[in-house]
């Protein structure tokens, strides 16, 4: 069965529109992990347009303390300040994204040819402190990246499925993104990495990619299901999803 993690931005972008202390981020993530989440993505940029730096260090408390089987996944681009907040954190999983840090949202993957003398050190680092390290990934990368992945030492890559979603209301379209995500994913699994997925994955999308796009780990969806969340909920809405998961 594919995982799903929910990515909690969103929700802090509301709560930050003003002074105030709601939407709560840990009342959310409470929300989510009791309806059957497996875990919390949040993407911490230097601005802190969204998760704060004291969000961080709050769910990772939250998780130890109450959700102790609920993976914690920390995405961003390896700056030095980035890294140190893994360090002190320790999350579960790490997600590095080429992000500029004035990007609204991540929209593309690593080159692991030009990228690999950053990346290589980082992700030796990152696991020696204990985190699996997935690379965010362009949805053609093809057995070409899959192998660079693999020898930069990533556990995991995760799709740019930005793409995909974009594209749905053209079948044609969406059938060629598909194909390119399905290779993609082939080619990993061959190499020995594991494979997530996440970006503009909604419940109209998500069966259509599951079924062209097998053996996906873990998907990472925030703007969806926080969308819907708006109309069902955000209990209803993380059942949903993980019925389309196969949950």
């Amino acid at each position: 069965m594919t995982l799903l993690s929910v990515n909690l931005n969103a929700v802090a972008q509301l709560r930050n529109r003003r002074d105030l202390p709601w939407p709560s981020v840990l009342g959310i993530a409470r929300v989510v992990l009791d309806a059957g989440a497996s875990g919390i993505t949040i993407h911490p940029r230097p601005d802190q347009r969204h998760i704060r730096r004291s969000d961080v260090f709050e769910l990772a408390a939250l998780l130890r303390a109450d959700y102790p089987q609920a993976e914690f996944n920390i995405e961003g681009y390896p700056s030095e300040a980035f890294l140190d907040l893994i360090e002190e954190v320790r999350p579960a999983q790490v997600t590095l994204v080429p992000d500029d840090p004035a990007q609204a949202t991540s929209d593309h993957g690593w080159n692991f040819a030009e990228a690999g003398a950053l990346l290589a050190p980082v992700v030796a680092r990152l696991k020696r402190g204990g985190s699996r390290v997935s690379l965010f990934c362009d949805p053609d990368a093809g057995p070409q990246g899959a192998a660079a992945a693999r020898a930069l030492g990533a556990d995991r890559i995760e799709l740019y499925t930005g793409p995909y979603g974009s594209c749905f209301a053209d079948p044609e379209r969406a059938m060629l993104e598909l194909a390119a995500l399905a290779a993609t994913t082939a080619a990993a699994k061959a190499a020995g990495l594991e494979v997530n997925a996440g970006h503009d994955l909604t419940l109209a999308n998500l069966a259509a990619f599951q079924q062209a796009v097998p053996g996906i780990a873990e998907v990472s969806i925030g703007h969806g299901i926080t969308a819907d969340a708006l109309l069902m909920g955000f209990a209803e809405a993380v059942r949903q999803y993980r019925g389309v998961l196969g949950g």
